[in-house]
């Protein structure tokens, strides 16, 4: 589908972003170092093949349908064979330290003076500049830094990570998504520019906009095993089940609620609950709550008439009765489950590639099914520079960037600023919640016009979802919807009204991309098919976005994100070894898919672009989020291995840890990866000398350790035998951290080159001076409130400057606006909608 050259120079924390490519059909190079990337030597890998660069199953799942070029990037013979490969490329991919490349002569600048077009895209931990641009980190203290861990856990131990390195996953696809939008620019520009991804701000994402917590007077969100909690709200996510576990999504409001009834009124009849649960306001419970007239203590007690009914059935009774009844009742999965589950048998989703020795291994399946231009990633990842020889004998010839006359005139007719990437390209949204209305924020961001359909009868989940503006419930005061909707267009329309199909037709030709995400067949049902689509409009574009996609058994579930993860195979990966799975953070695949659907979108309207053909789109939200899992089924299909939990423990790192810090329930995340951070970590908490420095003297724990290793032989310990004494290092760094206030603590181990951050708040993220750089918070026009806080992008380009500006639209904010100037109603036109009861 693409039609690109991609330079992939990224090691583990990048090569995501160029697997997303290959998958969408760019030609994808893989420069690798002599020996090869550092990604191969990270696990796990093929069962008796440790440390084999060709059997890492990490590399595995990010460099597949890849080529492989081994390049001495220090070496000057090399730089400039990387600069002839460069003249040819679109988008270079990188993830070195802030101003390595540069000291090469290989930095955006130089490349550019190459190939003006290039389009270079760089992926760190805190961003090219800023006060922490040059911290170290490591995927545990991203998720401190962005706030992941903090709402992540059991409450009466630290907070979590999950155990399969997430952050730097985040940030590849924001880095891939970022590369196809600037593309498109280029088309109208001729001009490439550099790409500044931010690894800490994209996995700010995954808080479900906890983040605008501090910033909106509302209470921070807490963690719970198996929940999360919210000012008086403890919201269970977990339930037991006969079997094991089950997720049991009981909330309330307009949209979620009916949810929760049908549930009680199903345990009814199976005498699960009393006559009086039927009387329970599943809509306005969360109101009575805060105005005192239920009892904070109902929602608990309501939770637990499931969770006794709940632990009476087995996991697939549960599930088949969800199917049947519509409730939010779905099993917490292991890898195995969702390996072998049928539903992506039926799809068609796994891939059986013969690969580095082996006759076949399962792969996960493309990102979505597209209808015109079916993605191929049968191929398998290369080994170490086997493709070197072809790679450099096609390097040299300048790359011929064209300019589109069609994109610039219709940039120039644009509803946005027609300098903003994005200002050509229109879309009809009818998503909801999170993981649909995510993907289209971030184009929205960069220029897209995009006109939201709602409707006032139908409320929109993410109204009704916390953080609130001063802790106040209300239909435009939810920070979530704000966040997954900042500038876009509002209009409300009764969708149900036969009237309104002529004028959602008229939106489909005004439109380049119509997106929804109803359950399946909702929108075939009111004559709103993709073929009732592209009969009024040939070359449309139509993406469908839920939980498991069109078809298979799993399809008709009705859901929400909290039931992707929990089947996901995340959720019960991530907790402690002797406790029940603590889970993974609210709807984590609604925080994973979003990124893939942009890029979907943006790689369609390139084709369609360069060819004329629109095509429709299903993509599935469980298997989009399954290039995050990739290395842990790779593990199970190719060694029967499941994850453990491990807290936050790392297979190759120690310490690696989350400690105590000065305050009540306040924390740091401290990372070491090499021998030189440990005896850097040691130096500053007074490891690497006698047993009888000062403030140590009154340490037993200490003076008895330093006995049994000898007083100056702790900073010489290797990293195995850290491993095996890491509860009583762990101590000593807990002496120390506890005395300190976590930023103060944080900013004196970074200053040594130790990676390490406090896990980060609302509060502290809203005084991060390195977000404040970014200005990754921004105070934007709301039609209501005056102003509201929502997040900026998760990167900066060069050339481009966002478009933001606006928070999400209130109920029927732009109705006329879009009726008048996108569609040229008349008066009378809309008149006669209004009478017919359309336009809400």
């Amino acid at each position: 589908m693409l039609d690109c050259r991609v330079l992939d120079l990224s090691d583990h924390r990048g090569q995501m972003a160029g697997a997303l490519l290959a998958d969408l059909g760019a030609d994808v190079i893989l420069v690798e170092p002599p020996g090869g990337s550092a990604s191969r030597t990270v696990g796990p890998f093929v069962a008796g093949r440790e440390g084999d660069p060709e059997a890492s199953l990490w590399f595995w799942s990010y460099n597949r349908g890849k080529r492989s070029a081994v390049l001495d990037l220090d070496d000057s013979q090399d730089q400039q064979r990387l600069r002839d490969l460069a003249a040819s490329a679109d988008v270079l991919i990188e993830s070195d330290e802030p101003g390595a490349m540069s000291a090469r002569g290989l930095g955006p600048d130089d490349l550019a003076a190459v190939n003006p077009g290039l389009v270079y895209t760089s992926i760190t931990p805190f961003g090219q500049t800023g006060p922490k641009a040059g911290w170290a980190a490591t995927d545990l203290i991203i998720s401190a830094a962005g706030m992941l861990s903090n709402v992540m856990g059991d409450e009466d131990r630290p907070p979590l990570r999950i155990p399969l390195d997430q952050c730097f996953l985040h940030a590849s696809a924001e880095a891939a998504v970022a590369a196809l939008i600037a593309l498109r620019d280029r088309k109208r520009s001729g001009q490439g520019q550099h790409i500044d991804v931010s690894a800490q701000q994209a996995v700010t994402q995954a808080t479900q906009s906890a983040t605008l917590c501090h910033l909106y007077n509302s209470p921070e969100m807490l963690r719970m095993s198996g929940g999360a909690r919210l000012g008086p709200f403890r919201v269970r996510l977990r339930s037991p089940a006969a079997d094991g576990y089950v997720s049991a999504t009981i909330l309330f409001g307009e949209s979620i609620g009916p949810f929760g009834a049908r549930l009680f009124e199903w345990m009814h009849t199976q005498g699960g609950c009393a006559d009086s649960d039927l009387e329970i306001d599943w809509i306005h419970f969360v109101e009575g709550v805060i105005t005192g007239r239920i009892p904070p203590t109902e929602y608990e007690r309501i939770q637990q008439v499931a969770a006794d009914f709940t632990a009476t059935r087995t996991k697939a009774e549960l599930l088949e009765v969800a199917l049947d009844q519509r409730l939010l009742i779905v099993p917490v999965t292991t890898v195995a489950d969702v390996v072998e589950s049928p539903q992506y048998t039926e799809r068609d989703f796994w891939r059986d590639i013969p690969t580095a020795g082996l006759d076949s291994v399962r792969y996960p399946g493309p990102l979505a099914q597209f209808s015109a231009t079916p993605l191929d990633v049968s191929t398998p990842p290369p080994s170490v520079g086997e493709h070197t020889d072809e790679v450099l004998a096609e390097a040299g010839a300048a790359a011929a960037v064209s300019v589109s006359d069609a994109l610039v005139a219709a940039a120039g007719t644009s509803h946005r600023d027609p300098s903003l990437p994005l200002a050509d390209v229109k879309i009809l949204d009818f998503m909801w919640v999170m993981a649909g209305p995510g993907s289209t924020r971030v184009l929205a961001d960069w220029g897209a016009t995009v006109v939201r359909v709602e409707s006032s009868h139908k409320v929109e989940a993410a109204r009704t979802i916390q953080p609130f503006l001063n802790n106040e419930a209300g239909a435009d005061n939810g920070g979530l919807y704000q966040n997954m909707n900042a500038g876009k267009l509002g209009i409300t329309i009764d969708i149900s009204k036969p009237e309104s199909r002529d004028l959602i037709l008229d939106l489909v030709r005004w439109a380049d991309v119509v997106c929804e995400s109803f359950s399946p067949h909702a929108l075939q049902n009111l004559g709103l098919s993709y073929d009732d689509l592209r009969a009024v409009k040939p070359d449309i574009i139509m993406a469908s976005s839920c939980l498991f996609g069109q078809s298979g058994p799993l399809s008709s579930l009705a859901g929400f994100g909290t039931m992707g993860a929990s089947m996901s195979g995340f959720y019960e990966m991530t907790g402690w070894p002797d406790r029940d799975p603590a889970g993974v953070f609210g709807a984590y695949t609604d925080y994973v898919s979003p990124k893939f659907l942009s890029a979907a979108l943006l790689a369609a309207l390139d084709h369609r672009d360069r060819t004329g053909e629109g095509q429709y789109i299903d993509l599935s939200q469980a298997e989009a989020s399954m290039s995050f899992l990739a290395p842990a089924v790779l593990d199970y299909n190719v060694n029967a291995h499941l994850p453990d939990k491990l807290g936050n423990d790392h297979p190759a790192m120690s310490p690696h840890g989350v400690f105590a810090s000065a305050g009540e329930d306040c924390w740091i995340a401290v990372a070491c990866e090499s021998d030189d951070q440990w005896r850097a970590l040691c130096g500053i908490i007074g490891a690497d000398g006698a047993a009888g420095w000062s403030w140590l003297r009154r340490s037993r724990r200490w003076r008895a350790l330093c006995a049994v290793i000898g007083a100056d032989g702790l900073g010489g310990l290797g990293v195995d035998e850290r491993r095996e004494r890491a509860d009583e290092i762990g101590g000593l760094i807990t002496a120390w951290t506890s005395e300190r206030d976590g930023v103060e603590a944080h900013n004196e181990l970074q200053a040594a080159g130790v990676p390490a951050h406090a896990i980060a708040n609302s509060e502290i993220m809203t005084d991060d001076p390195q977000l404040a750089h970014r200005n990754h918070f921004r105070n934007v026009a709301h039609g209501t409130n005056g102003t509201m806080w929502v997040e900026g992008t998760r990167f900066a380009m060069s050339r481009s400057s966002d478009g933001i500006g606006h928070g999400g639209p209130t109920y029927g904010e732009h109705t006329f606006e879009v009726l008048e100037q996108l569609l040229g109603y008349d008066p009378d036109r809309i008149t006669e909608l209004a009478v017919a009861g359309v336009l809400e």
